[in-house]
């Protein structure tokens, strides 16, 4: 059976690592990027069945990088964010 291919792309390392070592060790065949225009390009040639997408990020930012990749693939894309919601009731920041 072939692995199932997932690709992370954040601008913070530590973090792609980190899930990357998860992911591997419950068997996924994992790609990394680390700016829009990488992941984009990884993307194409990676071909994966799941894409864990920063929204964050310096270059192109996660939004436009999935409008760019609707363009030529609709593989699931889950959106990840670390801002917080400063100033709402009951938020923790």
């Amino acid at each position: 059976m072939d692995r199932r291919r997932i690709l992370v792309v954040d601008d913070e390392e530590r973090m792609v690592r980190f899930i990357r070592m998860n992911l591997e060790h419950d068997g996924f065949q994992v790609g990394e990027a680390f700016n829009g225009k990488q992941a984009i390009q990884k993307i194409r040639d990676f071909t994966p069945d799941l894409i864990l997408l920063d929204v964050m990020m310096p270059d192109i930012d996660g939004f436009d990088v999935l409008e760019t990749v609707r363009d030529f693939s609709n593989v699931p894309v889950i959106m990840l964010t670390a801002k917080g919601r400063r100033g709402r009731p009951g938020a923790r920041t």
